[in-house]
């Protein structure tokens, strides 16, 4: 039996987690709480067509039930579930040996808004912005290891902790990927000759 939405919403995370222990039909509450999220996720990062997502996220939500007993509550359980999903995704492009330098990632205006807005004083005196064809050809050609932080990062909203909780790498290696990200853009802005334009508010 499917749990309606409107009650699903009513409990956090880990009571649903001890729900789905109890009782299985628990279980799709997690599914459809994360499942755009997911699928989204796999799109941008991965590459992966709407099809592929869908049959990585599948078999990423079976290893999730196989294994919700031993999920540790004192961690992020969205954490958690990207962590596992990412393994898969990784291991499905191996499959199709296509996880290479040359992957480019899927870009969407999200992604690009929220990571040009992190631009700040650091980098230029005014909060500027650039035209999205650019930013496109700039973050492709950041490698794969940068990607998956920016990813998390801008497009998941996730913290540095839980970043690090995702990619078993510590934050501190986390918060060294998005700097040399963002320097690595702001570096291919200035070797190509391009300027930013000041931000309107447009």
């Amino acid at each position: 039996m499917i749990i309606a939405q409107q009650i699903c919403d009513r409990y956090d995370d880990l009571e649903l987690v001890r729900k789905s222990l109890e009782e299985v039909d628990w279980f799709s509450c997690l599914y459809e709480r994360y499942e755009q999220r997911l699928k989204r996720y796999l799109k941008t990062f991965a590459g992966l067509t709407d099809a592929e997502a869908q049959d990585v996220l599948q078999e990423a939500f079976i290893k999730v039930w196989l294994n919700l007993n031993g999920y540790d509550p004192s961690f992020s359980f969205s954490a958690w579930v990207y962590r596992i999903v990412h393994n898969e995704a990784i291991s499905a492009l191996r499959k199709r040996k296509s996880y290479g330098k040359d992957k480019t990632l899927e870009l969407n205006e999200e992604l690009v808004e929220a990571f040009t807005s992190d631009l700040g004083d650091e980098d230029q005196a005014d909060k500027m912005v650039l035209e999205e064809s650019l930013v496109k050809e700039a973050l492709r050609g950041i490698a794969n290891k940068y990607k998956d932080v920016l990813v998390l990062r801008y497009l998941e909203g996730m913290s540095y902790s839980e970043i690090s909780d995702v990619l078993k790498i510590p934050e501190g290696t986390v918060a060294t990927r998005i700097n040399r990200a963002k320097r690595a853009f702001i570096e291919f802005v200035k070797n190509n000759g391009l300027s930013f334009e000041k931000y309107r508010g447009v």
